[in-house]
């Protein structure tokens, strides 16, 4: 079963999606702030049960296998149909679009991956040597906004997969087309 672009594109979408749903739904149930414990010279942080942390790392994975789809599927040819990588990134707007979306995979990867393991450091080292803490969490926003460039991410990603398909399409058309005008005899 060939790879076409339509399931490419459902794959990428798909993935993309539930990356973006499992970084909002981390952002909604990530705790606010630990119970601080005080002991004898330290303070011992109590956090609640965390889902954010799974989630955080679920959003990322949706997010890399949709970047690895997008990417695939982009560069490697589609039924068979081999097409120079130089056809492909002579296309500027292709060229553009699969930069901007390697670029925002990049961004969304960091703004879910930063305050993932912030927190996941938070429930590990929760031992503090300072009376005073407040028993930290990882920033607010980013794991949300993370989620919304995820799915950016898979947007462009997809509208890359278009424009390569276009510059396929029209490659094949110009090897066509330059064949045939070889096979006819100049006096016809």
């Amino acid at each position: 079963m060939a790879v076409t672009i339509k399931r490419a594109a459902l794959i990428v979408a798909g993935l993309g999606v539930l990356s973006f749903i499992l970084g909002v739904i981390a952002e909604i149930k990530k705790p606010e702030a630990g119970i601080p414990i005080p002991g004898k010279g330290v303070v011992i942080c109590k956090y609640p049960k965390d889902p954010s942390l799974a989630l955080g790392y679920l959003s990322v994975a949706f997010l890399m296998l949709s970047t690895i789809a997008g990417l695939l599927v982009s560069v490697l040819p589609l039924q068979r149909e081999s097409v120079p990588h130089s056809v492909l990134f002579q296309s500027a707007s292709f060229f553009v679009f699969f930069n901007i979306a390697l670029f925002t995979s990049g961004v969304a990867a960091t703004l879910l991956l930063w305050p993932t393991i912030t927190e996941h450091l938070h429930l590990i080292r929760n031992v503090h040597h300072n009376p005073t803490t407040t028993c930290p969490t990882a920033k607010t926003g980013l794991l949300g906004g993370g989620a919304f460039v995820s799915l950016d991410s898979a947007l462009f990603w997809l509208v890359a997969l278009m424009l390569a398909d276009n510059a396929r399409h029209d490659h094949f058309y110009d090897v066509e087309k330059h064949s045939k005008a070889q096979v006819l005899p100049d006096g016809c």
